[in-house]
């Protein structure tokens, strides 16, 4: 009876460890679930790693009901591939033991083999615990959900890490063909009053739902002394959509206090618009 409890716990171990070593390609493998989110497949993978070791060590030490729960576990990954596999995915990734695992019914038979054996160690009258080892079965089974648990936190923190990194800020949206010309004059300065060290033209449209989440940050740059900003809405200021060959919206032209065109581009954020701004103000190389 033994044997067979750390064989199993053994398995199941192995288990989120090949998970746990494959990494992104495990992660990857999630998708032929149809978990397309990148951190919903990382919150998914930490999730079974760290649900996996906990259940292996806490069935090894003999805690209570963990078989039961160990079973369910495996019945609903065998369901899961047994499903898959009637869904016509056969030899996709399936993450199970690493990158290399695969889904079929070979697949979902292990899964379905795995919980048949939890099930028996569950009901065998000697698993069950007496006395003092429901309390110390209590206790592991604590320690290994806080384990499991400090597993899934590490996992995803690394994950987010790595989403930063893929995500980085990105500049405005500027092309030559695009807008006025960069260097050349433009009249639209006889429309700004302040004339501020910069000239920030931002060009809107009723219907632009990012127009409208961005009016914070149009805002707070108003605040901003160096800078005179002006909105020129595409169907009250048409002339001057037409004038400056305006792309769309939201669009931004940074013009000196002469009407020359410093900077231009579309821009999503505040980060973006400060792009202008900068490279507006940066200095001229020789």
């Amino acid at each position: 009876m033994g044997l067979l409890r750390f064989a199993l716990a053994g398995v199941l171990l192995a288990a989120a460890a090949g998970k746990a070593r494959a990494g992104r390609s495990g992660r990857d493998a999630l998708r032929s679930y149809g978990l397309g989110g990148a951190r919903v497949r990382a919150a998914v993978w930490a999730t079974t790693i760290a649900l996996e070791a906990g259940l292996a060590i806490a069935v090894a030490a003999g805690a209570p009901w963990v078989a039961e729960a160990a079973a369910g576990l495996l019945a609903v990954f065998a369901l899961t591939l047994a499903v898959a596999t009637l869904r016509g995915l056969s030899g996709q990734p399936c993450g199970c033991f690493g990158s290399r695992s695969r889904i079929g019914w070979p697949a979902a038979g292990r899964a379905a083999l795995l919980a048949a054996g939890f099930t028996a160690v569950a009901i065998l009258p000697d698993y069950r615990p007496s006395g003092d080892a429901w309390l110390a079965g209590g206790l592991v089974l604590a320690l290994a959900g806080l384990g499991a648990l400090g597993i899934a936190v590490l996992a995803l923190a690394r994950e987010l890490g790595e989403l930063r990194l893929a995500v980085a800020p990105q500049a405005a949206l500027s092309l030559d063909h695009e807008g006025p010309e960069l260097g050349g004059r433009v009249g639209l300065i006889e429309r700004f009053e302040r004339r501020a060290p910069l000239a920030l033209a931002i060009f809107t449209s009723p219907g632009c739902h990012l127009c409208a989440a961005l009016e914070p940050s149009l805002r707070l740059l108003e605040n901003d002394p160096e800078v005179e900003l002006r909105r020129f809405d595409e169907e009250a200021d048409a002339d001057a959509w037409a004038s400056l060959a305006v792309p769309g919206s939201p669009y931004g032209v940074v013009l000196a206090p002469d009407g020359e065109v410093l900077a231009k581009g579309t821009f999503n954020s505040l980060y973006q618009l400060e792009s202008l701004l900068a490279h507006a103000t940066r200095p001229v190389r020789a």
